[in-house]
């Protein structure tokens, strides 16, 4: 009866996800655009984006990127909730202001930080230019376009990384930090030793929820510097994007996607067994 009941949902849920899914693995072996009939070319695809040497260094720009911004979001969401889980004059009003990119259109905002940051006019450059630093290149130089789209993605989803790592510093039982304190341990100790160690399943979960996301980094880069100059800038996702289409290149997209599905639950594995395995020695 269980399984009667749920039938419906499970067949649905292989028609959008189980059906798709196996098209994509079929496509990215074939050789497919619009108004082309498909031709069969095996792992011809594959071989085409693993001997491209613009992919190798947009997988080396999306690390980049993605390794900047979840450490440093984890890093700035654990100082910051450790700040604020104490009775703090104004903390409605300091958790209001991290929250509010989250009201900004995706779009919207990194229209304005384009803004923000053109070379010519942008306000941050004349910022820099009267304190005698120069002007940057933001969105023509490979690694100030980098540091830009990092700096952008830090604002967009800090919101998600410091919502979950608070909830877990304000449900730790305060008890125990107490009882760390009356044996003599500073506050320093009292947090490598008590607090990171409960809270760190939590941690890892928020790690895993934002390298999958991260790797999906698109409309920043797409949006600043549509990968230039020269394809200097791209990512996974916007050399996707290119193929799909721009070129209409419908295997090699396939491809790519299948390729950064496995980076995706690659990354994800790792975490995930070293939450299991520090779960099974906590238990």
């Amino acid at each position: 009866m269980p399984y009667l009941l749920t039938a419906p949902v499970m067949i649905m849920l292989g028609c959008i996800l189980l059906v798709p899914s196996i098209y994509v693995v079929w496509m990215s072996l074939n050789s497919s655009s619009f108004g082309v009939e498909s031709n069969w070319v095996g792992l011809d695809n594959y071989v085409r984006i693993l001997s491209d040497p613009v992919f190798w260094r947009s997988t080396l720009n999306t690390l980049i990127v993605v390794n900047i911004v979840v450490y440093v979001e984890i890093v700035l969401a654990i100082c910051l909730s450790l700040a604020l889980a104490r009775n703090v004059i104004g903390r409605a009003v300091i958790i209001s202001i991290i929250l509010m990119p989250y009201a900004v259109s995706e779009v919207a905002a990194i229209v304005m930080w384009r803004y923000m940051f053109e070379p010519d006019v942008g306000i941050v450059n004349y910022g820099l230019e009267w304190l005698g630093l120069g002007q940057l290149n933001w969105v023509v130089d490979r690694w100030h376009a980098l540091f830009l789209v990092s700096l952008l993605t830090i604002w967009q989803s800090f919101p998600f990384t410091f919502l979950i790592i608070y909830a877990a510093v304000k449900n730790q039982p305060r008890e125990t930090i107490e009882a760390a304190f009356v044996d003599g341990a500073n506050r320093f100790q009292a947090f490598f030793n008590v607090t990171l160690p409960a809270i760190m399943p939590v941690v890892l979960v928020a790690v895993i929820f934002r390298y999958i996301f991260g790797l999906r980094l698109f409309s920043e880069v797409w949006l600043l510097t549509q990968g230039g100059p020269a394809r200097l800038t791209e990512v996974m996702a916007t050399y996707l994007y290119r193929y799909g289409f721009r070129y209409q290149d419908f295997g090699v997209a396939a491809a790519t996607a299948l390729i950064m599905l496995v980076v995706s639950l690659a990354i994800a594995t790792v975490y995930v067994r070293w939450l299991y395995l520090r779960s099974s020695k906590i238990g």
